[in-house]
């Protein structure tokens, strides 16, 4: 089908009605009208509300599309951005008017597709182009998604960094619904705010093994605020490996490693003696480091005092950003598998180390037990983001709190399959 030229309009203040020129025929012959060569429905047709005064659609204002007789309704339309961002809309039962639900982009290209029917059952069609005006403000809302591509452990969340904080409950919204993450294979997830320039998003479970993970953002242009705008944002897309999953039993001075839920290995170790016991919880690998110098002034320990140290660390595999390591402690081997001895970190065997720390990758799971330290905090010590319920961090997102967890997607698919031919992202 040929697509038509770029429309040329007649603006009023109120109402813009697009022509095409005169309709065709609906369809020639006695045959289905089904079967027909769809006729320009440009005549029938009105976009009200979009334009003021100026020559651009104003993106303040939702897209409407209405209906101008009685013989004739819409029954589906099609609205995207030459980046490819679907318009969400509503029509209505009689399919005499049809409006856009989500916001427009500003400075965006759009091109908006009808399909209509007349009482005839004969199909009609109309493509229309139009732009709209660009952003009031020069300080766009960057957004940075992290982490930086690459492969990952089962545990790594997707975070968001915004350029200036978003506070409002509905700017929220808007941001968090133009986030977008999509997983092969698909899990639930959510976005979480951790504050109001951080959002955090992680699966309900932990990742699939050996999945691929897209995030990208479709703010750029969209108004957030007053005189706040999204701008631009670097998609990336990471992979998962296989489940590694590491679980210290503080009381049994024992690691336990599982690849694919399969015990690969146990290890003898020790953790934070008391008055630096090693914190609860789920924690997640954030970087590996060959050697490290580790002393104890760096965590508050004074120098010269009995529990003070300065040593050279090596294969130390980082768990938290205060100074938690899992790492090689020949001077401890002694009591490596019966006592915790040491200042807060999962000491072990220079070999066992070595081992841990080439079979572990970014975003692998260190779990710890039976400690009598601190449970581990979710946001600012790492990420900590696995010791929060389901629920709670649901309710963290501006777009879930307070609503019941839908059914699994699964269930979904089977109880809802996509009609063919559907759009992400279109209105139906």
């Amino acid at each position: 089908m040929n697509h038509a030229p770029r429309i040329r309009t007649v603006v009023s203040r109120t109402t813009l009605v697009v022509a095409l020129g005169a309709a065709a025929a609906a369809c020639g012959g006695s045959g289905h009208p089904l079967s027909a060569r769809p006729y320009d429905a440009a005549g029938q047709l009105s976009f009200t509300d979009v334009v003021g005064d100026s020559r651009k659609v104003d993106p303040d204002k939702p897209l409407e599309i209405t209906s101008k007789g009685d013989d004739e309704r819409i029954t589906d339309v099609t609205a995207f951005d030459a980046s490819g961002r679907y318009v969400a809309g509503e029509l209505t039962a009689d399919g005499s008017r049809w409006h856009s639900t989500s916001p427009l982009a500003a400075g965006a290209h759009y091109t908006v597709h009808v399909s209509t029917e007349d009482e005839d059952g004969a199909p009609g069609r109309q493509i229309v182009d139009f732009e709209t005006t660009a952003p009031t403000t020069n300080k766009p809302l960057g957004v940075t998604l992290g982490p930086a591509s690459g492969e990952y452990g089962v545990g790594q969340p997707i975070t968001a960094e915004l350029s200036a904080p978003v506070k409002d409950k509905a700017a929220r919204a808007i941001v968090e619904g133009a986030l977008k993450v999509d997983s092969v294979p698909a899990v639930e997830g959510a976005w979480h705010w951790v504050d109001d320039k951080t959002l955090h998003y992680r699966p309900k479970e932990y990742w699939p093994i050996h999945a691929t993970i897209q995030a990208h953002s479709n703010l750029k242009g969209i108004k957030v605020a007053d005189r706040l705008w999204g701008g631009d944002a670097k998609p990336l897309t990471l992979t998962t490996g296989d489940r590694f999953v590491a679980i210290t039993d503080a009381a049994a001075h024992s690691m336990t490693i599982y690849k694919n839920d399969q015990v690969i290995n146990q290890i003898p170790v020790t953790t934070g003696k008391p008055g630096y016991e090693t914190r609860n919880g789920v924690k997640v690998v954030l970087s590996k480091e060959p050697y490290v110098r580790m002393r104890g002034t760096t965590v508050g320990i004074a120098e010269g005092s009995a529990d003070s140290y300065d040593l050279p660390v090596y294969w130390a595999t980082r768990v938290t950003w205060s100074g938690e390591y899992v790492h090689a402690a020949p001077w401890s081997v002694g009591e490596q598998g019966s006592a915790n001895v040491s200042h807060g970190c999962t000491g072990m065997s220079t070999s066992n180390a070595e081992w841990f720390f080439k079979n572990v990758r970014p975003g692998d799971i260190v779990k710890v037990q039976n400690s009598n330290g601190d449970a581990m905090t979710p946001f600012n010590n790492g990420f900590g983001d696995w010791n929060v319920a389901w629920k709670d961090w649901r309710n963290g997102s501006a777009l879930t709190a307070g609503t019941p967890e839908g059914p699994k997607l699964t269930d979904r698919a089977a109880a809802a399959p996509t009609p063919a031919g559907a759009a992400p992202g279109r209105s139906e």
